[in-house]
């Protein structure tokens, strides 16, 4: 019932009306808690950075994200769907930091993220999520490279 809240959440989001997704996902957060499932609290916390435009704000969404998918486990992400691995969360959720400290302008900890995602990468699927990430994780490293803070084209949210 969480996942399918967050999910439905989300898609009003990429409809258009982040404000009205921000406040259910805020919602949902406060009912789950920041020791509530790890699942829950990641695949929110997920989402809901790409709501924010301030990467400031997503920062610490993306944060929350990443702290909740160490605490999970195989088994938990199994159990909610038995094609999902936990190692592939990892690329998309260190390319989500690696951008947001580079619009910061915190280029050393946006290196050390990128790094990580590409470190991760080879837990990806050989399919379009796989080669969206795996491209977005190119496009952030050679921004970081160039010391680009300008929001990426095809990041997340970037059309709200």
């Amino acid at each position: 019932m969480t996942m399918e809240a967050i999910g439905h959440a989300v898609v009003e989001g990429r409809g258009g009306d982040a404000a009205s997704a921000r406040r259910k996902l805020l919602n949902l957060w406060s009912t789950i808690g920041v020791t509530g499932d790890p699942l829950h609290r990641c695949s929110l916390a997920h989402h809901l950075a790409d709501l924010y435009e301030d990467p400031a704000q997503a920062l610490a969404w993306d944060i929350r994200a990443l702290d909740a998918a160490d605490a999970l486990t195989e088994q938990r992400v199994q159990r909610h769907h038995d094609s999902l691995e936990l190692a592939g969360f990892y690329p998309s959720l260190h390319l989500n930091l690696a951008d947001n400290y580079r619009r910061l302008g915190s280029f050393r900890a946006a290196a050390e993220h990128i790094d990580a995602a590409r470190t991760h990468a080879p837990s990806l699927a050989r399919d379009a999520y796989g080669d969206l990430i795996r491209g977005a994780v190119h496009e952030v490293a050679q921004a970081i490279a160039r010391q680009d803070r300008t929001p990426r084209a095809s990041a997340p949210g970037s059309a709200t």
